[in-house]
């Protein structure tokens, strides 16, 4: 599989220590292609779709109207995990 930054997969992010995102969710890559083609880990960020979550300078919004394949979401991108 080739993987590519900005792909989203869906990905288990368990185990989680304190108020990580766990469980089966999106991810969003944001490894350069060097590294996901020769590394053996992936960098990533957890995605959720409770907007409603607090606003902080590292969420990025994604509006579902745009993406076929997403609903309203938000990049989390404090949650970077491997």
């Amino acid at each position: 599989m080739k993987v590519k930054r900005g792909d989203v997969f869906y990905a288990d992010l368990s185990p989680v220590i304190g108020s990580e995102q766990g469980g089966v969710r999106p991810v969003l890559v944001v490894q350069n292609n060097v590294g996901n083609r020769f590394s053996p880990t992936i960098i990533c960020v957890a995605i959720t779709s409770k907007i409603n979550k607090a606003k902080l300078p590292t969420h990025v919004e994604i509006d579902g109207n745009k993406y076929e394949a997403v609903r309203h979401s938000v990049i989390l991108l404090e949650q970077v995990r491997t």
